[in-house]
């Protein structure tokens, strides 16, 4: 695996994962959601305490009274950490009264409770097994119950951003913005984002359990599913009245630029007059996916760039051999996310588009893998993204051109699904298309 690899996180979903929530959601949690933030926050708190002193305690093992002359002037193990890290080591063979612990449990805490000391949901630790994962999922084939996530961190619980047609999520009826609570009866805060997705995959065919927070209802509700084989369908296509071709993207995985690519070919062939870009939770995915698929719609000049530490700037360019030519409208809503916030910001700056929906999430920040010898990796943040016109959005999210209201409870009232963003899409889509 490439250690240079970059990913705007789904996470995420790197889903990544997901750091801010949505103004609606803020306000209509009720006390059910606020007593649980409230009381999370503070379990968070000394879970992470915990966390990082269990896990510094085995480093001991590895550096040792032969390895002390080897420590790095300025480094965080220094002696005294090395002996203290001892004795806690001495105090949990004596003392601890639970379940045994493995000293490769001991050094995976270690490391994850390193990486948790950040403070950034987006720089993580990953095991031999986890990396392994993650990357199948950037591939689009995996076996679960058909979710896309985020993590959400007013709670820190992983969130539903989206289901995938006929998948066991869909048919369970899970819904975007249900935060997971416990998988099989175990609690899931205070794991990563990645720990909860191993949990909730598994074999074909085997069952799992999700405890789901739900807003608007006063208890947690329970969803026993099926698991499946899913091969993540990230393009979806659609060719509407008037010449108008609807266009789904879920995620920015590496098989979502041969789909898309698909996808406008086909439009174009079927007469596209106009499209509608639907980029409505979606978590992000791979930096160079999102790059390619810019290329295939955006006019000469800059997609992206991004700044490390350092100030180093890395720049990442469209010929405009392939601009689009037809009317464009784009779908967000406050789970575009990353990636999608660099397609969409981009089209924004270059007027390329109109933007449809609520103001998107707001990640502005890139992670990289960085694989360790072990077959383990990192997953840290090394840069900010700027769009085209030199905005970062991090924290801030993008301004839609036409602010439009989801509305949830006509959505799922009725059998037939009404999309009252959708609809209003196309309202501005024919308007364009006249004007043109």
């Amino acid at each position: 695996m490439d250690g240079n690899e970059k990913y705007f996180d789904r996470d995420s979903s790197e889903k990544a994962g997901k750091d801010v929530t949505k103004e609606d959601r803020k306000s209509g949690c009720g006390l059910f959601l606020a007593g649980l933030i409230a009381g999370l926050g503070g379990a968070l708190l000394i879970m992470a305490v915990v966390y990082v002193g269990i896990g510094m305690q085995s480093l001991a093992d590895g550096v040792g009274t032969g390895g002390r002359a080897a420590l790095e002037k300025g480094s965080a193990v220094d002696r005294d950490l090395v002996e203290k890290l001892q004795k806690l080591e001495k105090i949990i063979d004596k003392y601890y009264y639970l379940d045994e612990v493995g000293n490769e449990e001991l050094q995976d805490g270690i490391y994850r409770g390193l990486m948790e000391a950040l403070d950034d949901p987006y720089s993580v630790y990953y095991s031999a097994e986890e990396l392994s994962t993650f990357m199948e999922e950037t591939e689009g084939i995996y076996s679960g119950i058909g979710a896309y996530m985020m993590q959400d961190t007013q709670t820190r619980l992983p969130m539903i951003t989206g289901v995938m047609d006929g998948a066991p999520a869909e048919a369970a009826g899970l819904r975007p913005d249900d935060l997971i609570y416990a998988v099989d009866g175990e609690e899931v805060a205070g794991m990563t984002l990645e720990e909860a997705i191993a949990k909730i995959k598994g074999p074909e065919g085997t069952e799992v359990t999700l405890t789901v927070i739900r807003e608007g209802e006063n208890d947690y509700m329970e969803f026993t599913l099926t698991r499946a084989k899913v091969e993540a369908p990230t393009v979806n296509l659609t060719m509407m009245e008037d010449g108008m071709a609807y266009i789904e993207v879920t995620e920015f995985d590496a098989v979502t630029v041969d789909q898309f690519a698909e996808a406008l070919a086909v439009a174009k062939g079927s007469g596209m007059k106009g499209m509608i870009l639907d980029l409505r939770a979606n978590p992000g995915g791979n930096l160079d996916a999102v790059v390619d698929m810019c290329k295939m719609i955006l006019p000469q000049g800059l997609i992206v760039y991004t700044e490390d530490k350092a100030g180093n700037r890395e720049e990442y360019t469209c010929d405009g051999d392939r601009e689009l030519q037809v009317p464009l409208v784009v779908l967000v809503d406050g789970n575009s996310a990353s990636a999608a916030e660099i397609m969409a910001g981009a089209i924004k700056d270059y007027g390329l588009g109109r933007l449809v929906g609520t103001t998107t999430f707001g990640k502005g920040i890139v992670q990289q893998i960085i694989p360790l010898k072990d077959g383990s990796a990192v997953k840290i943040t090394t840069s900010a993204y700027f769009t085209p016109a030199g905005n970062n959005i991090h924290g801030k999210g993008i301004e839609p051109d036409i602010v439009c209201e989801f509305d949830g409870e006509a959505y799922y009232a009725e059998p037939d699904h009404p999309d009252n963003q959708l609809e209003k899409a196309k309202e501005v889509l024919r308007e364009m298309m006249t004007q043109k």
